[in-house]
């Protein structure tokens, strides 16, 4: 219990701005709970007056009955009400709450967990946690109302009363094991879920590759594997439920039938009414649901504990680290920077870049070459703080990138990547990511300079086409352009391009390049580029091999210095 007043306190934060709502909601459950006590007290009286012949008293009862009944409804609708409001409001905001906490994590951590991992705790796990509150009102209004007709039973027949209290402990015991065993198959099964859902993810994301792949025999075994697998860890816990539950109802069966037994004993003996008889009969129903909602409202608490446990680790936990700045903010960078003896590895073991060391001016323009592997991406990746480097460090305008804050490193930097990640939201909300202020003139302007106005402007509803999920109604130069376009509204001091024309024909990407020439010397700029075509005008190349700077200069220079770049450049013109 200590675990779970843990974890409601942790709740409570999210749902303590609808206070005034849940202390309505609680005060309409106690006038239901009033009056479901208070129904079969009159309806006992009901059962007496037939017995004994007072009609006039039974007419009475019966229009009472009637009042209280109307009662009752309108508290449930109250109820449900309150209940639908206090849900909605707290569930949004563990949500909204989560979602910006996930936004936090460090990029190694999301690399390391499948999708499904945050996809199954945003929507389902934070759902049964909103619904704690209501869940506590309803249950325990529920069981407070059948231990007052349990006292009933006691008032009247303090044997029948100690026979279905031994009846509830058994069955209570029963039921323990049951919610004991059932949830730590619901741990395992929510894992399998999370995996199941980042698969299908995958499988969403990755539709068109599979098609062109001829994939979708391999792709859908391997997908019907983990179905299967999934279910058969439902269908165990389903397989649980039904063993307890059947233990559960013979139990009671026997017990039903041998409070029968018990009550005619009394009433041959002398020792109890036929009405009260009748009455103890009719309240067993009762009694036996007080069973049964305890039994539900330890099953939801373990479920609350769970559910809780996911979301705390990714809030609270060290399981999931976040990502962690400095306090130093600066509002406009001017563009300088410097790596300083820099050593990378993106897992224990070959370091991908090695005592890395070289110095980027404001206002220059900064190309990095090599072969594939070399470390280029990851000089972005770490100057974007993406990952923290694992030796020496990195300084913009000559601080720390430990020191500054998120908004001065990621506010003042704009990365054009080489598979840039497009919303399923239209053109002019994707652009209005980045700026929300954005006008039509800028936006205009932006797509012009990325080359991307004469696209649009011949589809049916221009800048507000839709453009899927990924992007996935564009061609991948038309999602580079629109990404391009992105930056180009950002403006920022620092922008990084990272193969931004690999997917562009000659002429457009012609074009891009006069657009990036055309950015030179008003901001800085570095490009990686296997088209060394693209950098052949930069203030300097870098040329990386295996994680170190091998040769540094112009492109002429390193024509004349370098024989690997020139080799690279040959190759290069000999296939145009």
């Amino acid at each position: 219990m200590k675990e779970f007043f843990r974890y409601l306190k942790f709740a409570w934060k999210y749902a303590k701005g609808e206070k005034k709502k849940i202390i309505a909601y609680i005060i309409f459950n106690i006038i239901t709970i009033a009056i479901s006590v208070f129904v079969p007290i009159i309806s006992a009286k009901i059962i007496v007056g037939l017995t004994n012949g007072e009609f006039k008293q039974v007419l009475l009862m019966s229009l009472v009955i009637l009042v209280v009944e109307i009662s009752r409804s309108t508290s449930n609708y109250f109820l449900r009400l309150f209940s639908q409001i206090i849900y909605r409001e707290t569930f949004t905001k563990i949500q909204s709450a989560l979602g910006k906490e996930m936004l936090k994590l460090k990029t190694k951590t999301i690399d390391e967990n499948s999708s499904g991992v945050f996809i199954q705790r945003l929507t389902n796990d934070t759902s049964k946690i909103a619904d704690i509150f209501n869940v506590l009102n309803m249950y325990l209004g529920n069981i407070i109302t059948d231990i007052g007709i349990f006292i009933a039973i006691f008032i009247i027949s303090k044997t029948a009363f100690f026979y279905i209290l031994a009846m509830i402990i058994i069955i209570y015991f029963v039921e323990k094991k049951r919610v004991h065993i059932f949830n730590e198959k619901d741990k395992e099964f929510r894992k399998k879920n999370e995996y199941v859902s980042g698969f299908v993810g995958e499988l969403v994301r990755g539709i068109r590759d599979i098609k062109m792949l001829n994939a979708e025999k391999s792709f859908m075994k391997e997908l019907h594997t983990k179905v299967v697998d999934l279910n058969q860890e439902r269908y165990s816990m389903s397989k649980t439920d039904r063993n307890y539950s059947f233990i559960r109802g013979t139990f009671i069966d026997f017990f039903d039938t041998g409070l029968i037994f018990l009550l005619v004993a009394m009433i041959m003996k002398q020792d109890l009414a036929i009405a009260n008889a009748i009455v103890i009969h009719n309240y067993m129903g009762k009694v036996t649901s007080l069973v049964n909602y305890a039994s539900i409202l330890m099953e939801k608490v373990k479920d609350f504990n769970l559910s809780s446990s996911r979301i705390f680790g990714i809030i609270n936990s060290s399981d999931f680290p976040k990502e962690n700045f400095g306090k130093e903010h600066i509002d406009k960078v001017k563009g300088n920077f410097e790596f300083k003896n820099v050593t990378f590895a993106y897992k224990d073991g070959k370091n991908v870049l090695k005592d890395l060391s070289f110095k980027v001016n404001s206002k220059e323009t900064v190309a990095f070459v090599g072969k594939s592997g070399s470390g280029k991406s990851t000089i972005f990746n770490l100057l974007c703080k993406m990952y923290d480097v694992n030796e020496g460090k990195i300084t913009i305008d000559g601080i720390d990138i430990k020191e500054l804050d998120k908004d001065t490193i990621r506010g003042n930097i704009t990365i054009i990547s080489q598979s840039p990640y497009i919303f399923n939201m239209s053109i002019r909300d994707n652009l209005r990511l980045v700026k929300e202020d954005l006008t039509e003139e800028e936006m205009i302007e932006a797509c012009r300079l990325a080359c991307l106005d004469e696209f649009i402007q011949v589809l049916p509803d221009k800048y507000d086409t839709m453009v899927g999920e990924g992007g996935l109604t564009l061609s991948g130069g038309q999602r580079q352009r629109l990404a391009i376009a992105r930056a180009f509204v950002q403006k920022t001091e620092i922008i990084l391009f990272d193969e931004a024309t690999s997917a562009l024909d000659n002429e457009t990407q012609a074009k891009i390049q006069q657009a990036i020439n055309n950015l030179q010397k008003e901001y800085t700029i570095l490009i990686i580029a296997h088209r060394l075509s693209t950098v052949v005008n930069s203030d300097r190349i870098l040329f990386l091999n295996d994680g170190k700077i091998e040769a540094e200069g112009t492109h002429a220079e390193l024509l004349k210095n370098c024989r690997e770049y020139k080799k690279l450049y040959e190759a290069e013109i000999s296939k145009e």
